[in-house]
Parts: structure tokens; sequence; C-alpha cells
């Protein structure tokens, strides 16, 4: 039904096999009302109000097109009012004062189908922050009641709604300062609008009278034979009728069926419990479990509950669901960490951010999913938004991928929330706070519980809740998800340093966290996370850490910055394209840049640069976490993504281009990986896998900056699953030049090359001045006494690449990529681009690798995927000692 998508259609006839063959109807439905919407400024409303907004004879034809679920200024900027507010200092000229009043949205529906003794509510997944809200000229709710950007709504409209064509209206305001609204901290500018809006589905329910609302199953693993488990299915029960309702509730959760009768109380709701004591059939055997990406398959399970009253089925929700389980513990040093059906689980992951503008899609929420586990990570960590539906969620549930789902630190600090904040615990001290902030968990854990890639509740970020806050949030659990762990902050190791926090965080309930959030933010060199042994190096749980900056591809900065802005640099624009507060320059990662590998000349030498720095410090925090486990159990890069164009911390930009920090990540994470502890200057072999691995071969050589050998050897052996173990220790004085590089390549018993890791390395080493830190107003970053010497690169010697290419098109597309060395040199840090006939680089992307380098004589492999219905292409091969290559490809 155009513009009326039904999620669940549920007005059908079933036969059943009974003695009588009676026919048993399915008597509710849900709609989905998310085309037809408007809205305006209430400027523009002159002295209508809401009755007369709500009614079929009130014209419309000055009001915008609204995209719902979204922002207003999403909206404007979708209905051309604003034109790219992402480019340059387009987000900067913006009024912000139009979006200090109050905007209405306005809905004319249909509903078909309808009898006049159902019941129909009106659902709101999440608004931001408060309305005032009418329906067929009557008043429905208003804004104090119907407020709170993490509270979900339903209204019983059954008394206003009638068949035919309705008429909702919505008088949205913003939020005042001081209250919780969704949003964003340090990462980029505030949308001018503070992403006022219906930012969440809404929902026309239409039943009998009984709603089934988040179906659930946690389960109890066997983790020795990771073959048995004991299930619990739960599902919410709601009777919006005046009298007691007697009926079956029914699961069938495709490892067996099971159902109990049940009384339902008049206007009740109650969280009914399926139990392994009362059905054994919830005592499952041959399962398949729930894995994180990297350990195994993430297999998902159908879950259908259904209610009958007199052989008549009132409602029928369907869910997927997954068997593992998530045990959370904190080892000898006092550090969390954390086992997935019975398996120690090394944390990997990013911060993830929505769009500033929340216009993020099915695609390219999934496009970026791919991305996380193409980077062989395994979580990513929420904060501030948690999306505008479940798209993220179903995604990581079928992808194998971790969420860490909490709080934002914008309600922890005066300058973010705009009311004065507690140094302990935040915002939410007084009983107001304290009792929304429990609605909001509670409306949280209800709807999202049935996820298995959520593995942890985190319930504060800097700070921690108050602890009558804290109670509420267990009671919350104990009732609706008391398997999963939660934690009480992100930070807590070490905050008695007052690093981040302004007290130390260990909970009068819960105890310690035994998470740590201790920086660095700013520009830090590889060694940093080898030697650090008190901040944010390879120990514990780092919540968010990450080496600086991560300036984007010259595709990306010719998007998002005026060209005559872009060299010189222009210091508005592209300050403005950076971080806030602290993190609104580049001048320490511009520094590092010129130290290590020469002043840049131009933008393309400046962005090329930048890809190589980019991969040469994100690699290090990687590897160093995953040799150093499992006394490491933790590693969040702050961040993943970005809401915006922006050059600070990022793996892959807003356009969905890749940088060479992305690359970095996917090497560094590589399942069965050789690595180069750097200040330590020896060989480690990692294997995550979750068996053990016979028969290996590492060839391991070092090289001059003229590309010949100075050392090599070769190791022979085996490791076991789950382990780091220690190869061996590089000569000392390998090169007295300032430049020189290591290859580690593993070869299978076949003597194929079955991985590879290419360093750039340098005699003059960088040295950090940890004492200089505490000079800071906070420790974001470690200064730097002295900077690795690279600038030898620049004068390498010319290499030489033969280039043949395979294209397969179709649904997706794949290009194969065979890249030979024919010189006696080696063919450093190689990027392939990928463009239209447009000039235009093919994003999203997947390639098998990237920014790589080419020992003499040695052939390289490549692939990349990517969905397009575009045939003609043309791949471009850029390197530091290599010429330029361009290949049409048909």
């Amino acid at each position: 039904m155009k513009g009326k998508f039904k999620l669940v259609l549920l007005l059908l006839i079933l036969q059943i096999s009974s003695c009588g063959k009676k026919e048993v109807s399915i008597n509710s439905e849900v709609i989905n009302l998310e085309n037809n919407w408007q809205l305006t400024s209430s400027e523009n409303i002159n002295e209508a109000n809401g009755r007369q907004i709500s009614t079929l004879e009130y014209r419309t034809e000055n009001w915008n097109n609204a995209v719902v679920p979204g922002t207003v200024m999403g909206s404007l900027v979708a209905d051309s009012v604003i034109i790219d507010p992402y480019f340059g200092l387009n987000l900067k000229k913006i009024d912000r004062e139009q979006f200090k009043k109050s905007w209405w949205y306005r809905n004319e529906f249909e509903i078909k189908n309808y009898i006049k003794e159902q019941h129909v509510n009106l659902r709101f997944n999440g608004i931001n922050y408060r309305a005032n809200l009418w329906l067929n000229g009557k008043k429905v709710a208003n804004k104090e009641d119907f407020a709170g950007a993490f509270r979900i709504f339903s209204f019983d409209i059954s008394k206003y709604v009638k068949p035919g064509k309705n008429v909702l209206a919505i008088e949205l305001f913003p939020p005042d300062d001081g209250e919780y609204t969704i949003g964003f901290v340090d990462w980029n500018p505030i949308p001018p609008d503070r992403n006022m809006g219906i930012f969440r589905e809404v929902y026309l329910e239409i039943n009998n009278g009984v709603k089934l609302r988040s179906p659930f199953v946690a389960s109890k693993v066997d983790i020795e034979s990771k073959s048995d488990a004991e299930l619990l299915i739960q599902t919410i029960v709601e009777n919006n009728t005046d009298k007691t309702v007697e009926g079956i509730l029914k699961a069938d959760f495709e490892l067996g069926n099971i159902e109990k009768e049940i009384t339902l109380k008049p206007h009740s709701k109650n969280n009914i419990s399926f139990t392994s004591s009362e059905f054994d059939l919830l005592k499952v055997s041959k399962i398949k479990l729930w894995w994180p990406n990297g350990m195994g398959e993430p297999n998902l399970y159908d879950l259908n509950i259904e209610f009958r009253e007199n052989n008549k089925i009132l409602d029928v929700v369907t869910s997927k669901y997954g068997i593992r389980e998530v045990e959370s513990y904190l080892n000898d040093k006092g550090n969390r960490g954390f086992k997935i059906n019975g398996e120690f689980v090394l944390i990997r992951g990013g911060g993830w951010v929505d769009d500033l503008l929340l216009q993020d899609t099915q695609e390219s929420i999934q496009s970026q999913i791919e991305y996380v586990k193409q980077m062989n990570l395994n979580t990513i960590r929420l904060e501030g938004i948690w999306g505008k539906d479940k798209t993220i969620y179903d995604l990581c549930d079928q992808n194998g991928i971790l969420i860490m789902a909490g709080w934002s630190c914008q309600w922890e600090w005066q300058e973010y929330l705009l009311k004065e904040t507690h140094e302990k615990y935040g915002g939410a001290t007084n009983s107001e706070d304290v009792k929304l902030l429990t609605e909001y968990m509670k409306d949280q854990v209800i709807w999202l519980r049935n996820h298995p890639s959520i593995f942890v509740w985190m319930l504060g970020s800097d700070k921690l809740p108050a602890p009558n806050l804290e109670k509420n949030y267990i009671d919350i659990f104990n009732e609706y998800d008391n398997l999963r762990p939660y934690v009480t902050s992100a930070g807590g190791v070490g905050s008695e340093s007052n690093v981040v926090a302004e007290a130390t965080l260990i909970s009068d309930i819960s105890g310690p966290t035994g998470m740590k959030m201790l920086g660095p933010y700013a520009y830090t060199p590889p060694v940093y996370w080898y030697k650090d042994t008190t901040h944010g190096g390879a120990y514990g749980f780092n919540t968010e850490t990450c080496p600086g900056p991560n300036v984007p591809p010259l595709s990306s900065l010719k998007k998002m910055i005026p060209e005559d802005k872009l060299w010189p640099q222009s210091k508005e624009d592209w300050e403005y394209h950076a971080g806030r507060n602290a993190f609104s320059t580049l001048d320490r990662y511009n520094k590092a840049i010129e130290k290590r590998y020469g002043k840049p000349e131009s933008i393309e030498e400046y962005a090329f640069k930048a890809q190589i720095m980019n991969y040469e410090l994100m690699r290090p925090m990687f590897e160093a976490f995953r040799v150093n486990a499992p006394e490491s159990t933790g590693l969040i890069q702050w961040m993943l993504n970005s809401s915006w164009p922006e050059t600070y911390w990022q793996l892959y930009d807003s356009y969905l281009q890749p940088n060479g920090a992305y690359y970095a990540t996917k090497k560094a994470n590589n399942p069965l990986h050789a690595v180069y502890r750097y200040g330590f200057d020896d060989i480690y072999l990692i294997n995550e896998r979750l068996d053990s691995i016979d028969n290996l071969k590492m060839e391991i050589k070092v090289f001059d900056k003229s590309s010949d050998i100075i050392y090599e050897s070769i190791w022979n052996g085996s490791i076991e699953k789950s382990k780091s173990k220690f190869i061996l220790k590089l000569p000392k004085g390998l090169s007295k030049n300032e430049l020189y590089f290591l290859d580690l390549s593993l070869l299978n018993d076949q003597g194929e090359k079955i991985e590879s890791n290419f360093y750039w390395l340098s005699a003059k080493r960088d040295i950090l001045d940890y004492s200089a830190g505490k000079k800071l107003e906070w420790e974001y970053y470690t200064p730097t006494k002295q900077y690795a010497d690279f600038t030898a690169v620049n004068n390498m010697e010319l290499a030489h690449i033969d280039l043949s290419t395979e294209l397969k098109q179709g649904e997706v597309n794949e290009l194969t990529v065979k890249l030979k060395n024919t010189s006696d040199k080696i063919a450093f840090f190689i990027y392939l681009d990928l463009i239209d006939m447009n000039g235009e680089s093919v994003l999203p992307i997947n390639w098998s690798d990237n920014y790589i380098s080419i020992l003499s004589k040695d052939s390289v492999n490549l692939s990349a995927r990517w969905k397009s219905d575009k045939t003609d292409y043309k791949v471009i091969i850029r390197g530091v000692n290599v010429e330029t290559i361009e290949k049409t490809l048909k």
C-alpha cells in the first residue's frame, strides 16, 4: 500500500488442523507512518493551532516535505531549503535562531479495514525533544508529558481515529539547556537545530486490545560442549481493554514449540516468561552458537510468538535471536575482560557516530558494517544517539559485530549539558532527572534486548550514574535482561589521576568498572602503545583512544573544502572540519608530517603523506593490544566513522572513503598475523583463531633504503589457538641510515604466502616526553621530544610496476588486479583507486588490501568488490616511488 508500508501484514485467514477444521483469524496490524509528512516553522502558522492544523480542511501548500524518521534540519536539506551544509563553512552560516522556536509536523494517513471496536495506538520510538500532539481536531498529549529523547511513547487514539482519512499534527519543541537530548560532543559541530525532530519511527498499531512487544530469548550456554544451552523466552503482553483476558501464549523458537495459559488483567502490561524449569524443550542440544566476527559464524534462529483468545489469534510478533553467553570478569590487575561462549574475546572496535542530520540509510549503514567486518574488527561502541531505527542492530546481529550501547558524556559535563554537573555523577543527581533516565533505560532495554550483538550496557561514559540511579538500572536489568553484563562507566582504571574524570570512578554499589579512559586522543607515534604502562598503552580495556586525526584522501578533501581554501590550508575552513575544543586544530598532526616525512609543497603531496602517516600510526595501536592479550582486554578506536566531512578520528569518512588508517586496521587485525614490536625490536606471531596452526613458516627480511637486504631469518613452527607468541629479537644496529624496511611474510605448509606485513622504520627513534603531559590542562596526548625521520622516502629510486586486471560485472562487481614489481627496488606505499568516468572514486568499495608495498621481483594479487550499475571504470595506481598508472576498464 503506497504511503502506508505495512511492517507486519496480519489480516490473514489461517487454516488449522482440528476436529472442526476451524478458521483462525489474526486481528492485528502495524503500519509504519514513514511517508506523507510535512513540516513548517511555527513562525509560519499565524493564529492557527493544533485543532485546526489536524483537520482535512487545513491548507499546507507552503509547507515543506519532511523526512521521518529524521530531523527538522535534515528535512530542510532534503527539500533543498538549505543547500549542502557539509561543504566549506556553509553549516556555520546557517541561522540558528529559526530552530529555537517550535516546528509543526503534519501527516494525513488513511486507515482501511478498520472496525470501530478495535483498539488503535500511536507509537513514537523517539522524538527530540517535546511535543503537543493532535489528531483529527482533538488534543491527544501535551508537551509536559510527551517529552524525552530516549522515551518510547504509545498513545491510545481509539476514540480519536476514524475509518478513512485522518490528520495528525505535532508541535515539536527543541531541547532546552540542561535537558537530556541526543547529540554529539567534541566530534563535530553542533547541528544548528540540535537534532530536533521525530528521529525514530512512528507506528499505528491496530488490534483487538491485546498487543505483544519485545520478544526476547536469553541463553545459558554449556561452555564445555558448546552444543547445549538453556533458553529463557520472554515477551511483553499488554491488555488495553477494560476486561480480563484469558488465552494461550505460544512461542515457536525454531528448535521447538511451547505454550502456556495466561490471564491478563484490564489495562495491564506483563513481562511473561517461558523458563527451562517449566519446559524441557528449552534445554536445547546440537545448537549453532552466535559468534563475534573472527571467532565463528553469527548463527541466528527464528522466533514467532502469538497470543490466542478463543481460538482467535489477537497478535503475533516475529524476530531473530542468537544463542550466546557473555561473561564479564576482572583480571588479577583489576582490568575488565569479556568472554563469549566461554572463550576470551579481545574487544577491537571503533566509536560509531550517526550522520550529523540523521540521514543514514539502510544502504549506508550496511556498507559501514561491511567495512567494520572487512577491517577484522568485532565491535562498535554507541554513544549519543543509538541510531534512528533497528537497522544497525539487525546488521550487527547478522554480521557478528558486537555492540557496546551506552549513554553519552554530553550528559556528564556542564559545557555540553548546559547546567551544573557533579564531579563524579554528571548531570542526573536530582530525583526528576533520575526518574527520567530510569525511564530512558527501561524503554531502550525493552526495545533492544533481543539483539545478541549487544554484549554490554554502558551506564556512563566519563562518569558514573548516581547510586540511586544505578539501583534503578539494576532493577530494570533484573526484570528485563538479567543475563547481559553492565558496566557503570567507560572510565575507571586510572581515574584517580584525573586524566579525564574529575573523581575516582568506583561505584558504591558495583565497585570498580575495570575500564580505562586515559587517552590519548591526539598525535601519538607507534612506540607509545608498547611502552606506556600507566595511561593509554596496551593493557586493560581502553574504551576510547586513538593516535590522532585521520586526514582523508584528496578526493574527499576536494568534496568538503573549497578549492581555493585547500592549499595553502585555510585555517578557518580546515579547523571547522576538524574536531572541537582541544581538537579544533591540525597543528600537532601537520608538524608530525613535516618532521617525519618532509614539508609538503602541494595539497596532493600533503594528502598522500597524510595517508602514509595515518597507516603508520594506526597499525601499531591495534597490534600492541593484540600482542599483549589477554593482559590487554579491549580497544575502541576513537572513532570509527564521522558524522560529517572532517579530518579527525575516522577510519573512513562520511563519503565512505577509507583512509590509510582503515587498511592499517585491516592489516593489524588479521586473525593470523606477524608483528614487529616498536620499542623492543622483536617479532611476535598472533593466532586469534579458535584452532591451533601447524607447519608455519615466517620469512623475516630487513632492507636498507636502497632496497638491499641487510638481515634475513626464517622461523618454522606452530602456534596454539588464541595465542600471542614471541618469535625472535632483531639484531641491534641494523641500519645506520635514517630509513630501513622490515618485511614479515607468513607461508603455509604448501609454501603459499598467506600474510605479509611491511614496516618502514627509522634509526632515529621517536622519543616521548611523558612528564610534559602533566603540564597540559588534561593529558589527552603525550608530547614528542624527537621525531622519527622518514624523509628519505622522498628520494627513493623508482620501482617499475606491471599491471594486469580482470573485471567481472554483475549485481556485485569484482575487479582482480595483479601488480608485478619488475625492478630491483621496493615499490613503496602503493594506493589503488577505482574511479568512474566522471572522475569520482567508486564508493563504497571493499578492497582486499590497499596502501601496499611490493618487494623487488615480487607480485601481489588484489581484488575489489562494489555495487554499481555503471559499466566503465578506470583504475589508478599511485605510489611514493612509482609512476602513476591509469587503466580504463570495460
